[in-house]
């Protein structure tokens, strides 16, 4: 019983990392992955059974460590990863939540879904075949969605002997690329997910190398998602009136703090409306607060009887973000159906959707190169590009440099309720912000 409450504390006492992996196909993705799970004791017995069985019946006399997240049976079959395959393992030191995403050029779409979430992304490179397209493209996917820490794997080292030029080359070339994109922080790692060189154990084959393992810096790096230290927003979700006897004047607004801190008596700032009040009391698991902070689920109470429903945004009234119904945003299309310039959709932000229609799309990018292919009028499946957009009604939108939470948002088809693109507001990288062509007031005006 005492081990298990030390085991207890000992979680709760460790931080959580979200981390992404991605790669080109037949990198060795899934194998690292596998490998990471398998040498830090997170595979239980039965998955571990089950992937050596799988292994046998394809011919392979020694368990094959990526079927541990090619979960489909598709992936399983054709040697590649189709979807994102989200696994939760934890060491004396850190918990993990690991989204791990396809290498196709097909599926960028799903390593936006897995990294938009991750304080960390491991790019993985095949040593033989060094910084390809698909490298840059990964490179400027955690770019775009502002991870602040990467991580190179340069995998399969054991198949051309070790050599730490060929480590020393791929690394420069990759640092250069990811630094100009504005990615604040890059560790390059040599490994062998096969033979598991440098992945939970220091190679021995490398001595040439004195970094970390690509565990041990899982477990050191820095996590910065902390959510208190940035500008506070809380999206109400639910509007509380019992009208009961025992709370016949109670008027509560419900939600989760998205960022920021909430203190009894600040004054704030309901959004869009731009009304002014007073926070005088904070409800959370049903007991009064003087302070809450993202985040938590709680009710606020104002001083003032405002019309506040879902959707409204309630911030300090010193630090509310500007309300507006034109949003320049760079957006990744993630629906089979093209987006088109003119065309009506929804967006939907926090907890709020309105009605919008696409104005413009100024451009799409190209990753290989960073280039801006002007005026493509639409985008397909796969493609980041720019666009402006129209709303119906005005949108309290942070910029996504300064809040990933409160600086995103959903582009949804009003039809059926697909969503469309996944879209980040504000400049599109972080070294740099790109100019935006203003659109024209035809087509669908509000």
């Amino acid at each position: 019983m005492t081990t298990h409450l030390q085991s207890a504390e000992q979680l709760a006492a460790t931080t959580l990392l979200r981390f992404a992996t991605a790669g080109s196909v037949d990198d060795g993705k899934s194998t690292l992955v596998g490998r990471l799970l398998h040498d830090s004791k997170s595979v239980l017995t039965d998955q571990l059974e089950a992937v050596e069985l799988a292994s046998l019946n394809r011919g392979q006399a020694v368990p094959d460590l990526a079927l541990l997240t090619d979960g489909l049976r598709a992936e399983r079959e054709q040697g590649i990863t189709i979807d994102v395959a989200y696994r939760y393992f934890a060491t004396a030191r850190r918990r993990f939540i690991l989204a791990d995403t396809p290498g196709h050029v097909q599926y960028t779409r799903n390593m936006v879904t897995g990294a938009s979430t991750a304080e960390l992304a491991v790019v993985l490179v095949d040593a033989r075949n060094g910084v390809v397209e698909q490298t840059r493209r990964h490179a400027a996917v955690a770019a775009l969605l502002r991870v602040p820490h990467v991580v190179l794997a340069v995998n399969k080292m054991d198949l051309v002997d070790y050599a730490e030029p060929v480590f020393a080359a791929i690394a420069e070339e990759f640092t250069a690329y990811a630094a100009s994109l504005g990615v604040p922080e890059i560790t390059a790692i040599p490994i062998s997910a096969l033979a598991g060189d440098n992945v939970v154990e220091p190679s021995a084959h490398m001595d040439w190398y004195g970094g970390p393992t690509v565990l041990e810096h899982l477990e050191t790096v820095p996590v910065s998602h902390d959510l208190t230290a940035c500008h506070a927003r809380f999206p109400v979700q639910y509007v509380i009136r019992p009208q009961s006897a025992e709370h016949p004047d109670y008027r509560g607004y419900a939600g989760q703090i998205a960022a920021g801190v909430f203190r009894v008596g600040e004054a704030v700032s309901v959004l869009p409306s731009g009304r002014t009040t007073t926070i005088t009391g904070i409800d959370a698991l049903g007991e009064s607060v003087d302070i809450a902070w993202a985040p938590q689920s709680v009710t606020l109470r104002l001083a003032d009887d405002i019309d506040i429903s879902r959707g409204d945004l309630i911030a300090p009234a010193d630090d509310a973000p500007a309300v507006t119904r034109d949003v320049e945003a760079t957006v990744c299309h993630v629906a089979d159906e093209p987006l088109s310039v003119g065309q009506r959709v929804l967006l939907k932000h926090t907890t709020r959707t309105v009605k919008a229609i696409v104005k413009d799309i100024p451009s799409r990018l190209t990753l290989d190169d960073l280039s801006q292919h002007p005026a493509p009028g639409r985008l397909v499946a796969n493609d980041i590009g720019r666009v402006v957009v129209r709303t119906a009604e005005p949108l309290a939108l942070d910029a996504y440099e300064d809040s990933r939470r409160t600086g995103s948002f959903l582009l949804i088809d009003p039809a059926d309720g697909t969503t469309l693109s996944a879209g980040m507001a504000g400049a599109a990288f972080a070294a740099a912000a790109e100019a935006v062509t203003a659109a024209d007031d035809e087509g669908w005006d509000f």
